[in-house]
Formats: C-alpha cells, structure tokens, sequence
C-alpha cells in the first residue's frame, strides 16, 4: 500500500505520565486501531501499537470538540458566590 501518510490527524506522541483505563470495543475498531498505529509507524518511522495510539486520539478528539469546549467555557472560573453591590438605606 503507497498512500500519503504525513496528513494523520494524529501527530508524533509525546511522552506522559499515564493511568491505566481497560475498556471493549467492537473487533471492526479494533483492527482500525491496528491499521491506523501501522500507518502512523510508517508516517513517524516509529513503532506503536493501538494501546499507545488510544488515549492520543481521544485527548485530539476532545480537544477537537467544540461542543466540549463551549460548554467547558461556560463553568465559572470560581466557586465562590457572585458578590452584590450594597444597595443604598
């Protein structure tokens, strides 16, 4: 297969501290996963598997939502009660 892989949403991954989160998905996404961790090791020339890709996509896909994004920009900076202006005796 010869396809142009350097256009995958998905860049080069950073190193992180992790937490291990176990979750099942269908075996169809699961060979997408190894399809697209095979494309990403022949666009980066580094090997990957879909566990390594996993939280990647999804930290792009939510920084991607703008839905998210809106509804995360409406909370409050602070907990703290509005204050109201004193009203004149």
């Amino acid at each position: 297969m010869n396809t142009p892989t350097k256009k995958l949403r998905l860049g080069p991954l950073p190193s992180s501290a992790s937490t291990k989160l176990t979750f099942t998905c269908p075996a169809s996404l699961k060979a997408d996963l190894d399809h697209y961790a095979a494309l990403h090791a022949q666009a980066y020339g580094e090997t990957v598997d879909a566990v390594t890709l996993i939280p990647h996509m999804l930290e792009t896909f939510i920084a991607g939502d703008r839905g998210f994004k809106k509804r995360d920009a409406s909370k409050p900076a602070s907990r703290k009660p509005p204050q109201r202006e004193a009203t004149p005796p």
